[in-house]
């Protein structure tokens, strides 16, 4: 008999650590596809099943930071170094994670920690130099200089920066701004520019000019004399892309998408053979990002918005990112539905539950709730296999869908429906407080409503067979013509069952 048990305890694991690793291959091929809320969630249920597994926080690290979630990334990589302190990856997760973060330091240390074990790792290398490569970017020590009260930026003045020019749906002109500018350091930009502009040549003075009239022709919505100017600057510096950049904004401003994108990608071309500053290739690429989500192309507009993150990464570009995967998944989500696929799954699912083979039966749960995740049934059912495999946090939160889906249903005044939640999240926990408080409050709201009260009852297969009976439904006209019958029916136990069943339903009333 002992052996007997052990061999069942040695099967039921095996299954586990099978479901773990078909979890982890799933989770990597979503990562690999761009997939990287799914494959966080496939990551999380097979931690939930080996919470001591290294590789698993290391990959959900992995998709976190593709997903812009720094901090928690940050978390996996320290779970992951903290189970496995001598393995190079979780310094490698931890130090990107840290590098996104702008805590560059930090990162810094973490990919030397790393190196500590492994000498040769060329990540970890690669990441060490570009974290000190951000800790002697000029940009980073003007802001240190600015905390600090130290003049840390080399001479030779700023930049010219492009003309923002607004891509959102046309609106009325930007107003000028009159208010006088602080006298503070006047005579250091004013020296800065005078140093600037005798640095440069006739023509690329004479095509900022140029510019600053396109601008204005812009900003007071004259876009074809806009687009004049800028060409005449181009003509004059045809190494300067602001020109071709703020020209394209214009033609996004027309509404003229292709011809926006036709001259950021010139715009780029021209950059990368002048070797123009990173910040504006990636201004350009995002450009034409945001032109494909007006021609709603969230395919193209998600590769450019990438193309731009690769170059310089900037919240504005991540937030698109997020906005065009969010609603990429969507689709797919809305376009996979299919009630019958998703009946198919659940009565495999069944099968496999049946004969006690509940991390296939999961499986195939997941596949029907992805078919149709608006069927109750499934998560209880999927609920069913995650008390069978002991992960009740897991079987939670399936219970917690049910009771989303009741208060909502309450909220909409839908009593009947909202009991039915209660009662799915009461079979798969009895004594939860909040399913046996809702089941009350339901119920009382549907003994107001009749009518409520007998849809519901009639949607009961054992209700319907009651009153599908002859015979009971000779015993209900007798008793509504004749009270005094009750008595002498509730003598027959199997009537007795049928009557009080109806009264449970509110089908019928004794008074």
């Amino acid at each position: 008999m002992a052996d007997a048990k052990a061999k069942l305890s040695f099967i039921s694991y095996k299954d586990i650590c099978s479901n773990v690793d078909e979890l982890k291959a799933e989770g990597n091929k979503l990562l690999q596809s761009g997939d990287y809320e799914e494959a966080i969630s496939k990551y999380t249920e097979a931690i939930g099943l080996d919470p001591d597994n290294h590789v698993l926080y290391s990959n959900r690290a992995a998709a976190l930071t593709k997903a812009g979630k720094y901090l928690e990334a940050l978390g996996d990589a320290d779970k992951t170094i903290q189970l496995k302190p001598d393995w190079a990856k979780g310094y490698s997760r931890k130090g990107a994670a840290l590098h996104y973060l702008e805590r560059y330091q930090e990162a810094a240390e973490t990919y030397e920690q790393g190196l500590e074990h492994d000498p040769k790792n060329e990540q970890l290398q690669e990441g060490l130099e570009e974290a000190n490569s951000k800790l002697t970017d000029p940009r980073i020590m003007a802001t240190l200089g600015v905390l600090l009260g130290l003049n840390l930026e080399a001479a030779g003045g700023d930049m010219d920066e492009e003309f923002e020019a607004k891509e959102t749906e046309a609106s009325e002109p930007p107003p000028q701004d009159t208010t006088p500018k602080p006298s503070t350091d006047t005579s250091n930009k004013s020296q800065t520019s005078q140093s600037k502009q005798s640095s440069l040549s006739e023509s690329e003075n004479q095509a900022l000019q140029e510019k600053e009239l396109g601008n204005a022709a812009y900003k007071s919505r004259d876009f074809d004399k806009a687009i004049s100017h800028y060409d005449k600057a181009s003509e004059l510096d045809p190494t300067n892309i602001t020109f071709l950049t703020n020209k394209a904004a214009v033609y996004f401003e027309k509404a003229d998408y292709d011809k926006c994108i036709e001259e950021c990608e010139r715009a780029v071309d021209i950059g990368r053979e002048n070797r123009a500053d990173y910040t504006l290739i990636a201004k350009a690429l995002a450009r034409i990002g945001k032109a494909y989500i007006k021609k709603n192309d969230d395919e193209n507009a998600l590769r450019y918005f990438n193309k731009a993150l690769s170059e310089h990464r900037t919240q504005d570009v991540v937030k698109c990112v997020q906005e065009v995967e969010k609603r990429m998944k969507e689709r797919e989500r809305l376009a996979y539905i299919n009630p019958e696929k998703a009946l198919e799954e659940k009565e495999t699912g069944n099968q496999f539950f049946q004969k006690g083979n509940y991390p296939q039966a999961k499986k195939h749960y997941d596949e029907a709730i992805k078919r149709n995740p608006d069927d109750a049934k499934l998560y209880s059912n999927r609920a069913a296999c995650y008390t069978k495999l002991m992960e009740f946090s897991l079987a939670l939160k399936d219970i917690k869908g049910y009771l989303r889906k009741a208060s909502v249903l309450m909220a909409m005044k839908e009593p009947s429906k909202a009991s039915v939640a209660y009662q799915k999240a009461l079979e798969i926990d009895p004594n939860c407080e909040e399913a046996q408080k809702g089941y009350r409050e339901a119920l009382m709201l549907e003994g107001n409503d009749p009518e409520a009260v007998r849809r519901r009852a009639m949607a009961d297969p054992e209700v319907q067979q009651i009153l599908s009976d002859p015979a009971m439904q000779l015993i209900l006209q007798q008793m509504q013509k004749d009270p005094n019958a009750v008595r002498e029916h509730l003598k027959n136990p199997e009537v007795a069952a049928k009557i009080e069943k109806l009264l449970e339903c509110g089908i019928i009333a004794i008074r």
